[in-house]
């Protein structure tokens, strides 16, 4: 389960310091899909990064007492000098077994066909090719909820329903909190909601009531912005 108590965020900077987020209280249980929704700039990435412990909550607490990935397809933590295989390798080590390194080096190069590219230094990567490369590590892990924010949203056309297949493969054995512009994937792919606004959580069981909910809110009725 992931709990989240009384937890606050800000942003401090020369516009001032408003809040992000508010006294935001709500359980996960692990295995259940949740969709978080709300218009930009409502707290959607800052929660998600929360949850995945990636930055640090003003007051309050996030309680994860499961086994929670990084966000899916974040490229940004990646040392440019070093090639694909050995950043795979260094993740593999922190987050996996050593018997499995190799495992999981084969399978991200398979994933991300990148090819030659594969052995050299990630700073000399397009965005693309590091999105696949990070969409392949992501899904190398076995997490007891992974959390995906536009995940499904890298690659041409053909990596993209590659992507999605496998990303649904995962999520149907573990858990999902996901941040997604595409109401049909929500739909698809969770079960509960959670609507921000005004740096306030509401929780849905159901998360066609949830985009019900954000909808209302807003003059944009067929779109989530």
């Amino acid at each position: 389960m992931i709990s989240v108590r009384h937890l606050y965020k800000r942003y401090h900077n020369h516009h001032g310091s408003d809040w992000v987020l508010k006294d935001i209280n709500f359980d996960i249980p692990t295995g259940l899909s949740v969709g978080l929704v709300g218009r930009n700039g409502a707290g959607k990435s800052t929660l998600l990064r929360l949850i995945a412990g990636m930055d640090a909550p003003e007051r309050g607490e996030v309680i994860r007492d499961c086994k929670v990935s990084w966000p899916i397809g974040l490229a940004g933590g990646f040392q440019g000098s070093m090639t694909g295989r050995q950043n795979v390798k260094f993740v593999a080590r922190v987050h996996g077994d050593e018997q499995k390194i190799n495992q999981v080096i084969e399978f991200v190069e398979d994933f991300a066909e990148i090819g030659k590219a594969f052995d050299e230094p990630i700073k000399t990567y397009s965005s693309g090719m590091k999105s696949r490369l990070a969409f392949g590590l992501s899904l190398a892990f076995d997490f007891d909820v992974f959390l995906s924010d536009e995940a499904t949203a890298v690659g041409d056309r053909a990596f993209k329903a590659k992507a999605t297949k496998a990303f649904k493969e995962k999520v149907g054995k573990a858990g999902l909190i996901i941040v997604s512009h595409s109401e049909g994937i929500l739909k698809d792919l969770c079960q509960a909601g959670i609507w921000l606004h005004e740096g306030n959580a509401t929780w849905f069981d159901d998360i066609n009531e949830a985009i019900a909910a954000y909808h209302k809110s807003t003059d944009q009725p067929k779109q989530l912005t």
